[in-house]
């Protein structure tokens, strides 16, 4: 049963300007943090800042009866400082970061966090905590407070300073998520997702009855398929673009009959074989890994704004076929095969309060992968 402070009424997300209204009240900073600027601002969501420190930790923990203050006392091994150069975080530690952003949420208001897409490409693994409740990446309706970044680099060492931006928000009042039959009629009166230039037929996507619709790996006709994360490299410049050769963090994959075998362990980037667009007054989510789709685990890169592989004429009408998305990947416990076609990850869609001033790629600092394909993360040329 729900806390009486939220509604299954059909809702919506909070778009660009509306979420740049609630600065200073409901999206709010601690004492000494410079506060969010426009530049933070994407179509429906906000990136966050790391904040002044960092803390090693012994183990990551899901907040339950204790705060988090009270955990980092028990579990804490040191307190690092992240002003200036910032520092290093090493591949396979626990770090629990302050933001610089908190929240006041009312009532009618619930927030849902997500990595940004260059987090995921880099593969480190975030996700934000709040205090008293018992689930990550959720603040819940009414929720007053810090909020708290769980980070751990898995393939790469990492600079990180105060600043950087590795997650975002979202805000939603109701029940923002589309149903499978609302979910349907979007894709009949526009398509979402497209074979190179051709639009794909209702019945030749795949939706599943949760709202989600599939979507599938494409390794066939690109040079690399893919790229897998080197064993052993140098530290990662979080921040600097174009920082580093890509050849000293990746490897190739190729898969010249359209099927390759993941290394267990190992961090995987492919793209999908349709190319997406998300129309203006609707958002997307990738979904974590469903266990019957395989031993896998996607899903760093979870928000699609409003306008991703999206462009239209001046009438408004779209003009384009879409953008790849790209995915992150990793096999557990065993060498798993993947083939051209198959279905890695389902996207969920949720409507928008209204069209953002702006769309995904016009211009805005965080809309880096408008014209992706096979795209690294922004820290590689």
């Amino acid at each position: 049963m729900h806390p009486p402070t939220e509604t299954d009424e059909p809702g919506a997300l909070l778009v660009d300007e509306e979420l740049e209204a609630l600065f200073g009240t409901v999206i709010r900073t601690g004492a000494g943090a410079v506060p969010p600027s426009a530049a933070q601002v994407q179509p429906a969501s906000l990136d966050l800042r790391l904040g002044s420190v960092a803390y090693r930790m012994r183990a990551g923990f899901l907040p339950g009866g204790a705060s988090i203050a009270e955990r980092i006392e028990r579990l804490a091994t040191a307190e690092i400082p992240l002003d200036g150069g910032g520092a290093v975080f090493e591949r396979g530690q626990v770090h629990l970061v302050p933001l610089e952003e908190e929240l006041a949420l009312p009532a009618d208001l619930r927030a849902r966090f997500n990595p940004r897409s260059s987090t995921g490409r880099c593969d480190l693994f975030t996700r934000v905590l709040t205090d008293g409740h018992p689930r990550f990446d959720e603040a819940p309706a009414g929720y007053r407070g810090k909020l708290w970044m769980e980070v751990a680099p898995l393939s790469f060492p990492a600079r990180l300073k105060r600043g950087d931006r590795l997650g975002q928000l979202r805000l939603s009042r109701g029940v923002a998520a589309l149903s499978t039959q609302e979910l349907r009629e979007l894709y009949e009166r526009t398509p979402l997702c497209f074979d190179g230039d051709r639009p794909l037929a209702p019945d030749e996507v795949r939706f599943d009855d949760a709202g989600g619709l599939e979507l599938r790996v494409g390794l066939a006709g690109r040079d690399p398929s893919g790229w897998r994360a080197a064993e052993r490299a140098a530290v990662l410049e979080f921040a600097a673009e174009g920082a580093h050769a890509r050849e000293d963090f990746w490897e190739p994959v190729r898969a010249p009959n359209g099927r390759s075998v993941l290394a267990p362990g190992s961090f995987y980037i492919f793209a999908s074989r349709e190319r997406l667009r998300v129309p203006p007054d609707f958002a997307a989510e990738m979904l974590p890994v469903d266990v019957g789709i395989g031993e896998l685990r996607n899903n760093y890169a979870g928000f699609f704004d409003n306008g991703f592989g999206w462009r239209e004429d001046p009438d408004g009408r779209p003009i384009d076929h879409g953008t790849p998305a790209v995915l992150e990947v990793r096999a557990h416990d065993v060498p798993f095969l993947v083939e051209e076609g198959q279905v890695f990850c389902r996207l969920k869609f949720f409507r928008a309060s209204r069209r953002p001033a702006r769309l995904y790629g016009a211009g805005r600092s965080g809309s880096s992968y408008q014209e992706q394909d096979l795209t690294l993360a922004r820290a590689f040329r």
